[in-house]
This record gives C-alpha cells, structure tokens and sequence, in this order.
C-alpha cells in the first residue's frame, strides 16, 4: 500500500538521492545541485509530498511552491513529480498529483502549472489524460547563479 506524507526535513537524504535520480532520467545530472545541508538551510522554501511504500520507503515525490501570474492570480506552480521507474504505472503519478490538485483548491489557487520535457511522451500522454493543457509556445529561461 502507498501512503503519501508531507515532506519533512527527515526525508532529506532521501530525497536528494531521488533528485539526482530524477535529474539523470532528465539526462542532465550535472545539473543537480542540492544537497541535504542546502534543503535544511532552505527548508522553509521546500513544499511537497512524498509518496512511500509499505516500508516507507520514499518511491515518489511531488514538489510546489506558490506563485503568483499576472494573468490569473494565486497559482501554485509544481516544480517536480517523480515516480521512481519500478513503480511507474501502478497508479503513484495520480495519487500525487492529486494530492497536490487538492492542494492548490484547498489554497483558492486559480491555476496549477508544471512544465513536461518535450521528449517525455508517457509524461505528456498522462498529464493530457488528468485534462491538463499542454503548453506548446513558451520555453524555460534561467539565469543560474
């Protein structure tokens, strides 16, 4: 049985090794730069829920912060959601994001946005299943310091 908990800095070790696991299924592991002393003196910007198995195991995770569009008001903006690749299609995906809908609506949130990488087909093919609108004309753009 899966269980999905709020994340708590107990959880940190854990969750940069599924981060850099996440960030090499993205091919672009030299990207991940977090660490476990980095989560705790940010703690406090760290939203999200973790979905763990029947020995409570982390096997998932789904990541947000709130945010604010112009255009719509009060949004909350879901940064991640990764499923560890054995655990895929069982069902996890859709328990987290749930989890995080009821999440937004419970905070009068107008919109949830997440980005999707145009090469993950299985990704895009469940968030269209969910109802969600695939954005084709916007990309990401990073200043990293």
């Amino acid at each position: 049985m899966v269980t999905i908990k709020n994340i708590e800095e107990n959880d940190f070790e854990e969750l940069v090794a599924l981060f850099l696991e996440f960030a090499t299924f993205q091919n672009q592991p030299e990207k991940m730069k977090n660490s476990v002393e980095k989560m705790i003196s940010e703690k406090d910007f760290l939203h999200g829920f973790t979905a763990r198995d029947e020995d409570d195991r982390i096997i998932g995770y789904a990541t947000f912060f709130f945010a604010y569009y112009t255009w719509v008001g009060k949004s909350l903006y879901m940064d991640d959601l990764y499923i560890k690749e054995q655990y895929r299609g069982k069902g996890i995906g859709t328990l987290l994001i749930n989890t995080v809908i009821k999440h937004a609506e419970k905070e009068k949130c107008d919109r949830l946005r997440w980005q999707v990488s145009e090469w993950n087909k299985p990704a895009i093919s469940f968030y269209k299943s969910l109802g969600a609108k695939i954005d084709e004309t916007e990309k990401n753009c990073d200043i990293i310091f």
